[in-house]
């Protein structure tokens, strides 16, 4: 190990469990991790390194690491999530996620971090660290009730601006062929996984799954949660674009609209500005639209959305906040009433969302 080695700070969360023996091969592999920071130039200079593990990752493990004068965050892949269900998935996604954070910068230099180093072969990367009182996570905003209806524009109109940029592209859709990865992190567990629990929608979400495994029109980030967005002084800044792909954008136009609407059963009393944020963000959206018409993409959003509804109920990743069994009810009840309606448009989807919640 390194005369340079510094300390390995324990966060709440992290480590829990671990033997001392299991500690000391994190300690190994963090001094490997080290060594790469300095053959990238990343750590040049830096007598002692700080590694600070950050708690709440699923598919990946996350420092933010000290520098001296400076701080930087490194991101690895991990072959299984961490969630309850068995979810593996291929560690190469790494480079995939790489890859759109250069396309992405292009496109809006404010949009993404910028990457410092990347090792492909090992599976891990470094990126600009942002601090959060700066660039507070979105998520972390609705959850306390702090819902910015304008910051949902900005999220529409970036999201928007990058998939104009790059629909129709037969280079970036060669570059992002990723259709076993997308399956692996996406269809498998979100909309697969609904099936086997609701047999009667098995068909349905089989040929949602389908269509949108067939569906290529431009760079898909994958996972557009509010958990994977700050919210920065020059706007949206998107995170964990792991599952990027190059396919149907309605999705991730679905899945973020998704967590917006969920969201009001973790902040019932900013239940208005909830909803309000969804229409902001979808027509923001729809206001860039211009590699198909604008009804085609809304009848695959509006499709889409009961399906997440579901999955984030019953697949493998459910959200942490809905733990009451009234309220998943309350959630496969509209996702139900969503299917049965065939509705067409995000306002629809809206409408009957809102219909539906509980007095």
């Amino acid at each position: 190990m390194p005369a340079t080695w510094s300390r390995i700070l324990l966060l709440p969360g992290w480590g829990t469990g671990v033997s001392e023996t299991n500690l000391g091969d994190e300690a190994s592999e963090l001094a490997e991790l080290e060594d790469e920071l300095r053959q990238l130039d990343v750590a040049a200079g830096a007598a002692a390194i700080e590694w600070i593990p950050l708690t709440g990752g699923v598919s990946s493990e996350i420092w933010k690491v000290e520098l001296g004068d400076r701080t930087v965050c490194v991101k690895r892949a991990r072959p299984k999530l961490a969630v309850a269900a068995e979810w593996n998935a291929p560690v190469e996604r790494n480079e995939s996620e790489v890859a759109w954070l250069e396309v992405a910068r292009e496109i809006s230099a404010d949009a993404v971090p910028r990457v410092l180093g990347h090792r492909p072969d090992l599976h891990f990367f470094v990126m600009e660290f942002f601090d959060a009182e700066r660039y507070p996570v979105w998520k972390a905003e609705l959850a306390k009730g702090t819902v910015d209806e304008d910051f949902a524009t900005k999220v529409g109109e970036r999201l928007g601006a990058i998939h104009a940029s790059t629909a129709r592209n037969a280079e970036l859709a060669e570059r992002f062929a990723t259709d076993d990865l997308f399956h692996s992190l996406r269809l498998e567990p979100y909309l697969a996984a609904t099936a086997a629990v609701h047999p009667d929608l098995a068909d349905r979400l089989g040929e949602l799954s389908e269509r949108t495994a067939d569906t290529r029109l431009a760079l898909v980030h994958g996972d557009v949660s509010p958990k994977n967005i700050l919210m920065g002084p020059n706007g949206p800044v998107f995170l964990d674009a792991e599952c990027a792909w190059y396919g149907d954008p309605a999705f991730d136009v679905a899945f973020c609209g998704t967590h917006l609407l969920l969201k009001c059963f973790q902040a019932p009393a900013s239940r208005e500005a909830l909803l309000n944020s969804f229409d902001a963000f979808v027509k923001a959206y729809s206001s860039l639209v211009d590699w198909e018409p604008v009804a085609n993409l809304q009848a695959r959003v509006a499709s889409l959305i009961p399906a997440l509804l579901l999955a984030r109920v019953d697949g493998k990743s459910p959200v942490e906040y809905l733990t009451a069994e009234s309220d998943k009810d309350a959630v496969r009840g509209a996702a139900r009433e969503m299917f049965s309606a065939g509705a067409s448009t995000a306002v629809e989807v809206r409408d009957l969302w809102e219909r539906s919640l509980p007095t």
